[in-house]
């Protein structure tokens, strides 16, 4: 967990997620978020890897009762100081996914798991973070989980990097083309599959299953040159083909929505 640290310590994820292209992951996971939660609100919500707040203080100012987790340090010092400044009202803290022992069970109406399972290498690991979300939502609460993929990363990293060959021949790609990721590597990827399998072994319930930035990685360039109006009318693209089945084991990021 130290290099994890250490990366978001000198990593301006802020600047990613305020991106052209992170404003669509943005956008589209707070369409289908807003689309399950409806218009309740005071709902009790635990954002497990918050990062800098990009979803904590939005769904704050909106009149939900937030507790934000990050393992970083740094992070939770910028969430803190954006809730600040921004007069909004949340709790913030350093905690682990792994063991949430600070927080009790069935206590929360939405779990929010957007950052660690890009971090965790095994599926031990990513079936224990699975789980202790699981401990702490209601009974008839619903977890939001968030992935890497893996043939987003075959493709954009490894034959639009020119990197596939190397990759595959020096053993960090299998015969079926999945990465084998390892610590040092700092980013774990998934396949649907192993998304099915982590969630079996939980007996986590899958209500939908959303591309949430679709073909957006493989377009950065485009994307960002989008005008606004291009841009609204690409983003209502993303949205309409996102809980299509045949875009999301491609999506960079993908997120689950489960139940009990």
């Amino acid at each position: 967990m130290d290099e994890i640290v250490e990366f978001y310590g000198k990593y301006n994820e802020e600047k990613r997620l305020i991106s052209p292209y992170g404003r669509v992951e943005f956008l589209v996971t707070m369409h289908f978020l807003k689309e399950e939660i409806g218009d309740r609100k005071g709902l009790r919500i635990l954002d497990v890897g918050a990062g800098t707040g990009r979803y904590s203080i939005p769904l704050a100012a909106e009149g939900h009762l937030v507790k934000a987790v990050d393992l970083t340090p740094y992070n939770v010092g910028i969430l803190k100081q954006k809730a600040d400044r921004q007069g909004v009202t949340l709790n913030a803290e350093i905690g682990n996914a792994l063991n949430l022992k600070k927080n009790p069970s069935d206590a929360y109406d939405v779990v929010l798991l957007f950052g660690p399972m890009y971090h965790l290498f095994s599926e031990a690991e990513k079936v224990q973070a699975l789980s202790e979300a699981k401990r702490v939502l209601k009974p008839d609460g619903k977890l939001f989980v968030s992935y890497i993929m893996n043939d987003f990363a075959v493709v954009k990293f490894g034959f639009m990097e020119n990197n596939a060959e190397n990759s595959y021949y020096s053993g960090k790609l299998d015969e079926a083309f999945h990465v084998l990721n390892e610590k040092k590597d700092l980013f774990s990827y998934d396949r649907t599959e192993d998304l099915d399998r982590y969630n079996a072994s939980c007996g986590l319930k899958l209500r939908s299953r959303i591309a949430q930035d679709g073909p957006t990685h493989y377009m950065r360039k485009t994307v960002s040159e989008m005008d606004e109006p291009t841009f609204l009318l690409y983003l209502k693209y993303v949205i309409s083909v996102a809980k299509r089945s045949d875009m999301t084991g491609a999506s960079c990021h993908v997120m689950d929505i489960l139940v009990k």
